[in-house]
């Protein structure tokens, strides 16, 4: 039998590739969780991950065994949660940005199921300067940017907005420079235009989409430049700094606003979101 503390330990490992960080998620200390792995490991006769001074990484043995851990481990979720009358059960709307809401979301979604596998969760992706309007009567939770030092929720972290471009283009030394931004409605779009307006360069706004996904393919072309948090920077892409040819762009902060009175299933759920988001 394999205790599902131990199974945790594993799976935490394998996701984050790393003990440090798995030690961080899991509240323990680094030498805790590498002595479970160590009874893990002796329980089931094989080692399951590779150590090396730069990185870890699972066995032959340990890449079978993952799937199986998972399950194992939402099982024991699962049955624990029909044991207290489900008590955790229920569901949960959720309003995010585009870029958190598939970059961040979904690796938070999936640690959060092992605690609560009984609540169901719906997610909309969009322009989140119109759900926290809607927060009570269409989402429960909505994770939501502001200006820094501006707005209510619960405070996650900071960011700071990114002029990109493509990687091998440089539209940024046109004469005219090639602007592609989301919907109207976006705090990013709202701050680039104003600062552009401000800065008397020539621009023009070569591309809209509500879509960021649409954007960046455009600006990955070499067609434009955008702006993004610069924690999402992705391959492909590169910052460019801000100077005469792009002016500066003030800080945000990302706020988590919950609904007023829900119910304890989705309060505590807000808060390992909380947690997840902040320890990014």
């Amino acid at each position: 039998m394999f205790e599902p503390e131990l199974l945790r330990a594993f799976v935490a490992v394998a996701e984050e590739a790393s003990f440090t960080r798995a030690a961080v998620r899991l509240h323990r200390t680094q030498a805790a969780v590498s002595l479970q792995i160590k009874r893990l490991e002796a329980q089931a006769g094989v080692g399951l991950l590779r150590r090396s001074t730069s990185r870890v990484s699972l066995s032959h043995a340990g890449e079978g065994f993952l799937a199986d851990a998972r399950r194992i481990l939402a099982l024991h979720a699962e049955a624990a949660a029909r044991l207290t009358l489900g008590r955790q059960a229920g569901h949960v709307r959720i309003g995010v940005m585009e870029d958190y809401g598939s970059k961040v979301l979904p690796r938070l979604l999936a640690r959060a199921r092992e605690r609560f596998p009984l609540l169901e969760v719906a997610v909309e992706i969009g322009l989140t300067s119109g759900m926290v309007g809607r927060l009570g009567s269409a989402f429960d939770i909505v994770i939501a940017m502001h200006p820094e030092g501006a707005g209510d929720g619960m405070f996650l972290r900071s960011e700071t907005p990114a002029w990109i471009a493509a990687q091998d283009h440089a539209p940024e030394l046109l004469d005219t420079l090639p602007v592609a931004l989301s919907d109207n409605g976006c705090l990013f779009r709202n701050w680039a235009e104003r600062a552009l307006q401000a800065s008397g360069r020539p621009w023009r706004l070569a591309y809209v989409s509500r879509s960021l996904a649409a954007v960046e393919a455009i600006v990955a072309e070499g067609l434009a430049v955008t702006v993004v948090k610069r924690s999402m920077v992705g391959p492909g892409f590169r910052p460019v700094a801000e100077s005469a040819l792009l002016p500066k762009l003030p800080g945000a902060a990302l706020r988590l606003h919950l609904a007023p009175g829900v119910p304890p299933p989705v309060a505590h759920f807000a808060e390992q979101l909380r947690q997840g988001f902040s320890a990014r």
